[in-house]
């Protein structure tokens, strides 16, 4: 298989994670989040870029490749924001939310992220660079609202202030507020 099959095939089942259907609305914003390097302040959200590598290795399993090449095609560049958020999107499904009937669904989770961030209407055809990219710059650097708005996670009249708690936690804390069981 050739480099660049490999780095396609891979974007690809990212995007079927998360609804590759709604996907092909905002490729230019999927594409900027995949772009972006996940960086982080605190150091429990390294956890986060490690759930994002990981992704890159359960991507191999499924599809049979061994983890050296895996290692040697992908493994050349950071955790991205679109890898990151996509990880936690399926981390929330299988560990904390899954409903045998109704199957896997972390795109919920995912779309339900943009939602937050505020970038829900950066679809192609209204998609603007500098927004996009202010937003996803709050977001790293934790410029957001004490209850989360411009972040992953958004709670209303939060009595916690998220900026302090880890990516993680804030979802847990997201998901207790609102008792999520059957979604949104």
């Amino acid at each position: 298989m050739v480099t660049r099959d490999i780095n396609k095939e891979y974007f690809s089942w990212l995007c079927y994670l998360i609804d590759e259907r709604k996907y092909q609305s905002y490729t230019k914003l999927i594409d900027y989040l995949y772009e972006t390097e996940f960086m982080y302040i605190l150091p429990m959200d390294g956890n986060r870029c490690e759930d994002g590598i990981n992704l890159r290795y359960r991507f191999g399993y499924d599809h049979g490749i061994e983890d050296p090449i895996i290692a040697s095609l992908l493994d050349n560049k950071s955790c991205s924001v679109f890898e990151m958020m996509v990880a936690l999107a399926v981390r929330v499904e299988e560990h904390i939310m899954q409903n045998p009937e109704n199957g896997l669904l972390p795109g919920r989770w995912f779309w339900k992220m943009i939602e937050n961030l505020r970038l829900a209407d950066m679809t192609d055809d209204h998609f603007d660079g500098s927004y996009v990219n202010r937003a996803v710059w709050m977001f790293l650097n934790r410029e957001y609202g004490s209850d989360g708005e411009g972040s992953l996670v958004y709670i209303p009249h939060s009595r916690y202030d998220l900026r302090s708690m880890d990516i993680w936690y804030q979802m847990m804390r997201y998901l207790s507020e609102y008792n999520l069981n059957e979604g949104e």
